[in-house]
């Protein structure tokens, strides 16, 4: 009772500790309907350059806390005119709701005649020439930010309600998930920005509605000055006019929440074949500045999701700040429909321009008017821009964007000369305040911008109970969770299911134990038979870097395990040890026992797949042999991960395998087919079989980028860009070394790969791989140490589509002698069948590929294809239709049909 008492008193105390005055009400348009995501901005005073703001929610609504005094309130919203209010706070909260009337638009002197151009097309070259200008205004700021998100599942596929009730039911219970309920996720945190990359964000508060664990939204500086926005083509792109057309709808004057009289011309943005990677909507642009004024885009994603993005923007110390922003998506995958938002609001504290652009300047479009004075490269070169901008105010656009490039080739020098590491392209850090899960509900609603809808108040309401439950009395929430759920167990409890399947137990928080159960790895083939693996492995992470509870980057990582595997058709097991060490970015495993390997070490077919065409399709393409072996693997990547080295030495008795009987008899009998003996066949030789033998391989690999190496340091911790176009250089160097008396295995292999990817417009991209190798000494060798291809032999096509054979055989030509091979992908966001837009819409590519290769045995073996990815759209995306021919020494030799993929299939 004593306890219950004190909790209410901490309640109460804590309500009256935050401001119970400010300012709410309804912002709807004249014909009565509410406006959602309008901005409020509110100000002291006219010359205020802190303002604060919020954004209406869903229904319209707007709540923000304020001290008692005298303010200036601006509403806005997309395609209305602004209004502003003066408003007197007192003690308490004041209701002003507000009526918007649609923006009224009047046509420039300058209209569009037959024959003439569009004026927007001036407007938006001058606006583009500026972009890069108004991106580097911004020397730092300082500000607070309260992000929303929200994810509603609106529909699940056909007959999943009636099948996973049970799941769903405990989903409820246990994840507050519920169909057509919305997942809410609010944060609220301090962000700092300063030139050219660096953010640093400090998180006071975050809060979901599916529990009490930590899980911030991460702090993204969206700009539409960019050249792309999340991969698609900005409107103010310097490419843009290859990818839209504009037409102008006319200009209106208002006052700026600053008071600050503008003239802002709206353009519609139309793209000349929509789809995924460009946007189509509205943007405005402020005349003489050529700032975005606010914008309203659309644009589609690969899997047929659309997005809207709306902002709006407040000047800030003259600079036009994108202060309010939303995000939506709606659409279907898989069978699975659902919503989203995602509301960001900034409220700045401090905020410094930049000094070399605090003088404001003039855009001439020279294709309308010559400007009073144009400058030569030589002019540019080497100057200050403060300097130029002294010398005369009025620039064209070509000379502006010549500015532009010269200033930031001079910061990146000086950055350079003062020790600043110029190749890392965005440093973050995210630090948690150890009370942000703890807030009140009093404090949430003096800090959140976005006032709560009724949906997102219910689904709040479960999560709140809880916490209240768990903060108070412990023992009572365990209680009620053994009366809702009676035949609940401790985590760490073993059960049929787990010990048949498999299951991973958190024995501490750095340490886990992962049970592989046999029932998880059933396999066949015709070597084995039947297989069923079982596998442990301990695991002891002592650092870890983790933001959320999704995100856990091992900075140190012990391991030591095992995995058995029983041959039924053999009756015999097999099976091997391993042990394994990273700490940062170099790495040590340690593996050992018996087990079988296929002849190429890359698995060009995975267990899953085999196992179906074997009982299914009577088709064994899978060849094994059994191998005693003890490997010690070194990973690192030095040198500030430029490069990347591997080396393994290994020792192994090899022995080949027959299948486990004769006369298999199939499930299906297919006509024309019989399984294949477990040797393969091979141009070179006249027979791949091998005696048993002994041997140590040493083997050697070496990568690196092949050009400027782009970096991301997160919480201190350097990553390299995943995205890096940068050409991609691969050495690899094999010996082996045998332990025989007589006539021991030795040769020496060496081979390089060059790969390289680079977009060729936009959603397109144009790929390659270029491999070349040979033996420099083949004194003895046997066909497990050959070289050999990705082929494939079966109508599902995985793996790496770039790299990856159709048709080839898998062994048919590997090769003990030397080999060149090519590959080349381009894939389309628009070629033929995608010159249909409801084709585009629906995420379809269309692929052209070529593979060669060339052995003493393959006569310039070639394939030529043409593939349609999405093969069904929004429900199997990931696959692709394919078409190729076969040609060998340029005379052709066949047509194929292939369904591809990148699915892995337990590989």
């Amino acid at each position: 009772m004593l306890r219950s008492l004190l909790i209410l008193f901490s309640i109460v105390l804590t309500q009256s500790t935050f401001a119970q005055t400010g300012l709410r009400g309804l912002v709807k348009s004249a014909a009565g309907d509410a406006l959602p995501y309008a901005a409020v901005v509110v100000r002291k005073s006219a010359a205020d350059d802190r303002p604060m703001g919020t954004i209406t929610n869903s229904e319209g609504r707007y709540d923000i806390a304020l001290t008692p005094g005298t303010y200036t309130v601006t509403f806005q919203s997309l395609g209305f005119q602004t209004v502003q209010k003066t408003i007197d706070i007192s003690n308490d909260y004041t209701t002003l709701d507000i009526t918007l009337t649609e923006q009224a638009l009047r046509l420039a002197e300058v209209q569009t005649k037959a024959g003439k151009e569009d004026p927007a097309y001036t407007i938006m070259r001058r606006a583009i020439a500026k972009s890069r200008f108004h991106q580097l205004q911004v020397q730092r700021f300082k500000a607070r930010v309260y992000t929303k998100s929200t994810i509603t599942i609106t529909d699940l596929p056909f007959g999943a309600e009636s099948l996973f009730r049970k799941q769903l039911k405990e989903a409820e219970r246990d994840a507050n998930f519920k169909v057509g309920v919305p997942i809410l996720n609010e944060t609220v945190a301090e962000v700092t920005f300063q030139q050219p990359n660096v953010y640093r964000q400090r998180v006071i508060a975050n809060r979901n509605s599916q529990g009490d664990f930590l899980s911030p939204n991460q702090f993204y500086n969206v700009s539409f000055y960019s050249p792309t926005v999340a991969g698609a083509v900005s409107p103010l792109s310097p490419k843009a006019f290859g990818y839209y057309r504009f037409e102008y709808k006319g200009t209106f004057r208002e006052n700026a929440p600053d008071g600050t009289p503008v003239e802002v011309s709206k353009i519609q943005v139309i793209p000349r074949q929509y789809g995924e990677g460009v946007f189509r909507g509205t943007i405005f642009i402020i005349e003489n500045t050529w700032a975005i004024y606010s914008l309203q885009l659309e644009t589609v994603s690969s899997i047929g999701i659309s997005f809207t993005i709306r902002n709006l923007c407040s000047p800030i110390k003259g600079v036009w700040m994108p202060t309010n922003q939303r995000y939506s998506g709606a659409g279907s995958y898989l069978g699975v429909k659902g919503n989203g938002q995602y509301v960001r609001n900034l409220t700045f504290s401090e905020f410094v321009v930049n000094p070399a652009f605090i003088e404001d300047i003039e855009v001439v479009d020279e294709k309308k008017a010559p400007p009073t004075q144009s400058l030569s490269k030589g002019d540019i070169k080497g100057q200050q821009l403060d300097a130029l901008v002294k010398k005369q105010k009025e620039f064209s656009t070509k000379n502006l964007r010549q500015m532009m490039k010269e200033y930031e080739k001079q910061e990146k020098q000086t950055r350079k000369k003062q020790g600043a590491d110029v190749a890392v392209v965005r440093d973050d850090s995210l630090v948690v305040d150890t009370l942000a899960l703890k807030r009140s509900t009093a404090f949430w609603d003096s800090l959140r911008s976005v006032p709560l809808t009724t949906d997102e108040r219910i689904s709040y309401r479960k999560n709140d109970s809880l916490r209240v439950i768990r903060t108070g009395d412990k023992v009572k929430i365990d209680s009620m969770a053994k009366a809702k759920n009676p035949s609940a167990k401790k985590q760490k409890t073993i059960t049929v299911g787990k010990l048949l399947m498999g299951h991973t137990w958190s024995l501490s928080k750095p340490t886990s134990l992962s049970y592989t159960g046999p029932l998880s790895q059933i396999n066949y083939n015709t070597v084995e038979g039947y297989t069923a693996e079982m596998g442990l492995l301990l695991r002891y992470r002592p650092r870890v870097d983790s933001v959320n509870r999704f995100v856990k980057i091992p900075l140190s990582d012990w391991s030591v395990g095992g995995t058995a595997r029983y041959q039924f058709g053999r009756q015999n097991l097999v099976g091997y040890g391993q042990a394994g060490y990273r700490h940062k970015t170099t790495q040590i495993d340690l593996t050992g026992g018996r087990y079988l390997f296929q002849y190429n070490p890359d698995n060009p077919i995975s267990p899953a797949l085999n196992g179906l065409t074997t009982l299914l399709f009577e088709q064994n393409f899978m060849k094994l042999y059994q191998k005693d072996f003890a490997n010690l693997t070194v990973t690192a990547t030095p040198f500030k991960n430029r490069i990347s080295l591997t080396g393994s030495l290994e020792y192994a008795q090899r022995t080949e395998l027959d299948n486990f009987k004769e006369n298999i008899k199939p499930l299906i009998d297919w006509r024309n087919r019989t399984y294949t003996p477990n040797r393969p066949v091979n141009e070179e030789l006249v027979s791949t079989a091998f005696p048993v033998h002994s041997l140590v391989t040493l083997n050697l690999t070496a990568s690196a980028r092949l050009g400027t190496t782009e970096y991301i340091i997160r919480n201190g911790r350097r990553i390299t860009r995943r995205d890096n176009d940068a050409p991609l250089l691969t050495v690899n160097y094999r010996k082996g070394m045998g332990l025989q008396a007589t006539d021991p295995v030795s040769y020496d292999f060496l081979q390089a790969t060059l790969a390289h990817g680079f977009d060729v417009g936009i959603r397109s991209r144009l790929s390659y791989q270029l491999s070349a190798g040979s033996f420099l000494n083949d004194r003895k060798l046997y066909f497990p140490d050959f070289k050999h291809f990705a082929g494939n032999e079966f109508f599902l096509q995985q793996g790496d589509p770039v790299s990856v054979f159709r048709l080839l055989p898998y062994y048919q030509y590997s090769t003990g002698k030397r080999f060149a091979e090519g590959h080349m992908l381009g894939e389309f966001r628009q070629l033929v069948l995608t010159q249909l837009t409801v084709l585009r819409l629906l995420g379809l590519k269309e692929n052209l590929f070529v593979h060669y290769l060339a052995t003493p045995a393959s006569r310039n073996y070639t394939e030529v294809g043409y593939g349609l990815d999405g093969l069904i759209p929004q429900v199997l995306p990931f696959f692709r239709v394919e078409v190729i021919s076969q040609w060998q020494n340029a005379t052709y030799q066949g047509l194929g049909f292939r369904i591809g993929t990148t699915l892995k299939f337990g590989r």
